[in-house]
């Protein structure tokens, strides 16, 4: 028989994650009504959720210029992706060598991952190399390698799955049959770590989709131009607006004056563009990234 206080907390455990629920969804909201607003409206009153006047011409503007918003957006996808991939591949295989903590050095090389997590050589010396040894300045290189293809936190969640939530007898028996540690990994250990594996792919694919500091560091805008990601091309919308008066001619011929461009309400609607691919896919993987954090997150 459950109790009265019972009935009282989960209530009240409702109410509340109800309320944290709506304070997460709220500036959502904010920001697809902020791209249907009339500009001049939203650049005398600013944004709101219930604005006087409503407009396409934020959308508009990205159809005339999807030329570059659309390349930005294709980029985007293509970086995700390679750059999703690619780091699952690193991750899982280094989490798999470290997780032998029995091999000679694997433990000194466990302590070089997480003094990574302490310590860096700072904006600068981590610019200079990249720039100066690695030559990715202007490169596709540039917004896929730096600060974003392996993280030592995603190592530790991978390599406690493969410890703690893997049999050792499985990969015993393989060896037993005469399997490779490669043939190990990859027709066991692997197929038996979908949950992590689709944590650290979404958290990858959230950080590479997110990204704007890289190509703000190593993209120029005339030869690292062609390399700009959607969240590049919105920073450089949000520092300086005078983008938005670019290829006037052509927006002047296709009925759209310069001088009232919705310079202020393009960003909230670039912004909804960005964010939809994520607001998709999220809710089919969500369970795996619950179940991963939880099994990757937690020693036994």
């Amino acid at each position: 028989m459950k109790s009265k206080e019972f009935y009282t907390t989960q209530i009240l455990a409702h109410v509340f994650c109800a309320a944290a629920a709506l304070l997460a969804i709220l500036p959502f909201i904010l920001l697809i009504v902020s791209s249907f607003t009339d500009n001049a409206w939203a650049a005398e009153n600013g944004y709101s959720y219930f604005p006087g006047k409503f407009s396409l011409e934020a959308y508009q503007y990205i159809a005339v210029q999807w030329g570059q918003i659309g390349r930005a957006y294709m980029m985007t996808l293509l970086v995700t992706f390679l750059g999703t991939a690619v780091s699952i591949l690193i991750t899982t295989l280094f989490a798999y060598g470290i997780s032998h903590q029995e091999i000679p050095g694997m433990r000194f090389v466990s302590f070089l991952l997480i003094f990574t997590m302490l310590f860096n050589g700072g904006l600068v010396a981590t610019y200079y190399s990249y720039v100066r040894l690695y030559h990715i300045k202007n490169t596709i290189f540039a917004i896929l390698v730096p600060g974003l293809l392996m993280n030592a936190f995603n190592v530790i969640l991978v390599r406690n799955y493969f410890q703690f939530s893997i049999p050792v007898s499985l990969p015993e028996a393989a060896r037993i049959d005469g399997a490779s540690e490669f043939m190990t990994f990859r027709r066991i250990i692997f197929p038996l770590s979908k949950p992590i594996v689709a944590t650290v792919g979404l958290m990858s694919a959230l950080s590479y989709w997110n990204d704007w500091m890289n190509g703000m560091y190593y993209l120029t805008e005339r030869e690292g131009g062609k390399y700009y990601t959607i969240q590049v091309l919105l920073n450089n919308i949000n520092e300086n607006l005078q983008v938005l008066i670019q290829n006037a001619s052509r927006l002047s011929a296709s009925g759209i004056k310069v001088n009232q461009l919705p310079s202020v309400t393009v960003r909230m609607a670039i912004a909804v563009i960005g964010i939809l691919p994520i607001v998709v896919l999220y809710p089919f993987f969500q369970r795996y990234f619950v179940k991963g954090i939880t099994l990757g997150g937690v020693k036994e």
